[in-house]
């Protein structure tokens, strides 16, 4: 994993940026990567819930919820 990259959720809402890395448990990472977050893929944090749980993402043309927890595990490189 490249020393830039940081968990998407430390994006703000809107912001892009490019998968560095799924750091998870196997399962969950394997999850993660039949969902689509695969090194070099563009992601964008589309917004939080009012109360923070669950985040909606914008991934490969579609947008995707997943609880704060799972998000964790994504680590993105900031968009140039």
């Amino acid at each position: 994993m490249d020393s830039t990259a940081q968990p998407l959720l430390h994006l703000a809402p809107g912001q892009a940026a490019i998968v560095a890395d799924v750091q998870a448990p196997e399962e969950t990472r394997t999850r993660m990567l039949e969902l689509g977050f695969l090194p070099g893929t563009p992601v964008q944090l589309v917004r939080f819930a009012p109360l923070g749980d669950p985040v909606e993402i914008r991934l490969r043309g579609y947008n995707l919820t997943l609880r704060r927890h799972e998000v964790e595990y994504i680590q993105v490189l900031p968009h140039a």
